[in-house]
């Protein structure tokens, strides 16, 4: 298949030196390109200090460039007001904030919380966790028959008691987009509820503009989008952001503390309690710098072709079931499964191949069953995947059904 990558592989060390590896898990961990490596070892080698509390030049270098890469970071997820962009360690400590931050402050009993059933855990568990400590209810928005979530329902879920929506931008399992501007159409004329997303599978694909989104919370984790792991990426409005109780608390996120109490610093460092991953955070901006030199519209398109490809391609191969939307509304997902082979199994075989993908529940596991299956197998594309990637995944695909018709 002649369709080129976007991004060289030569640019990401793990591919230039494996060239037989196709690697198709990029929705569970994306490859590093070197200049997010360079950056993270430049950072180490040249500006090595703690960030906001030497009085010397060098601590002041760390400062600056821990700065500079909110900022960075702030402008490629079309956030004005950067001070509002927090560092987490992920997604899933992102969500964890805002559902102890500003849940516990205003979630109690007879309040309602919106999930829907295609959720990644980090996602579903928090506010299910959040809903049985205060006493509220959680309510799930059921999917269509092409797992992507029902509007209808969603309508007539949302009413007075709904204080939050939690709600995925992209699913993980099946790669379904979120349509964000009907959901915030419908929550915003039903209720005054907080809308937060999860965007770990949106913001490595697909041009995200936070301000125009008009919602209240984004989550994202950086090593999806060609940065380390152990960092992400909360954005909050400001008005809510400083009228929330810190998440953690230590050293930097306090203004005074007294024997008795403490009072807290600004934004962002109240929620950024301890010395800053600034390392990562510096790494992440050069990422996301390389990403902005792709082009997210490319990087949306190149994604399309990959998939419709690999779809037809697989959709034709006796005895697979594919799950989702069609390609055009979805992220470069294809979730599948094939007849009486175990997703694992067909994993294992296609490694093999040199063909590398996802089994298991996703961390979905209300998706799953609403799927009836325990399990699917995963290809996820991303800039460094090309037309040999598709040929190979089709053909270890071949082989696994040839296997297991002579085991039969």
């Amino acid at each position: 298949m002649s369709i080129a990558s976007l991004a060289p592989r030569a640019d990401f060390p793990l591919l230039a030196a494996n060239p037989a590896l196709h690697y198709l898990d990029s929705a569970a961990t994306s490859q590093k390109p070197a200049a997010m490596l360079d950056a993270l070892r430049h950072f180490y080698e040249t500006s090595n200090a703690n960030p906001h509390r030497g009085a010397y030049a060098l601590s002041a270098l760390a400062t600056d460039a821990y700065h500079d890469a909110r900022a960075t970071i702030a402008r490629f997820v079309g956030v004005a007001d950067a001070d509002c962009l927090i560092f987490t360690r992920g997604t899933t400590e992102s969500m964890n904030l805002v559902a102890s931050s500003w849940g516990g402050a205003h979630v109690g009993p007879g309040d309602e919380i919106v999930v829907s059933a295609i959720e990644h855990h980090a996602n579903f568990v928090p506010w299910q966790q959040l809903a049985l400590r205060t006493g509220a209810t959680l309510r799930i928005v059921e999917l269509t028959s092409t797992q992507t979530i029902d509007l209808d329902m969603l309508r007539d879920v949302i009413g007075a008691r709904t204080k939050i929506v939690a709600i995925t931008h992209v699913s993980n399992a099946v790669g379904s987009i979120t349509p964000l501007q009907d959901v915030v159409r419908i929550v915003r004329s039903r209720s005054a509820a907080v809308i937060v997303v999860d965007g770990a599978q949106a913001v490595p694909h697909l041009a995200v503009n936070f301000d125009a989104l008009d919602i209240d919370f984004y989550a994202f984790s950086g090593h999806k989008l060609l940065g380390p792991m152990g960092i992400g990426v909360l954005v909050g409005r400001r008005k809510l952001l400083e009228a929330m109780p810190p998440y953690q608390f230590g050293g930097d996120m306090i203004e005074w503390v007294r024997d008795a109490d403490s009072t807290w610093n600004v934004l962002p460092h109240k929620f950024e309690a301890g010395t800053p991953n600034a390392a990562d955070a510096v790494a992440l901006a050069a990422a996301v710098r390389y990403l902005d030199g792709l082009g997210m519209a490319n990087v949306r398109a190149h994604e399309i072709a990959l998939l419709e490809a690999a779809e037809a391609r697989v959709r034709a191969l006796p005895g697979v079931t594919v799950y989702g939307p069609p390609a055009a509304q979805r992220s470069g997902v294809l979730s599948f499964s094939l007849a009486d082979v175990h997703p694992h199994d067909l994993a294992t075989i296609l490694d093999q191949h040199g063909v590398c993908i996802r089994a298991g529940h996703h961390c979905a596991q209300p998706l799953m069953r609403r799927l009836g299956v325990s399990a699917t197998a995963r290809a996820s594309f991303y800039v460094y995947s090309d037309g040999s990637d598709v040929d190979a995944l089709v053909g270890a695909l071949t082989a696994a059904q040839q296997l297991f018709a002579t085991v039969d």
